[in-house]
């Protein structure tokens, strides 16, 4: 009996040690900056460079087709 209690808390131990990575860890995710939190806001003037740039492709795709 006195190795199943020594294997008790062996194992309570590092239960604990795994409780304290996963607190680590997550408190890495939550804190990562991949979540922007909205949308991007564009210029009206970013917006219509990139509206240009598109009919500029669009217009090259439809002068191959026809």
């Amino acid at each position: 009996m006195a190795d199943l209690s020594a294997v008790v808390e062996q194992l309570k131990a590092e239960r604990a040690k795994l409780d304290r990575a996963i607190e680590a860890l997550s408190g890495v995710v939550g804190k990562s900056g991949h979540g922007r939190g909205g949308r991007r806001k564009l210029s009206a003037a970013a917006r219509a460079r990139i509206a240009a740039a598109q009919r500029k492709r669009w217009a090259k795709v439809k002068a191959k087709k026809g």
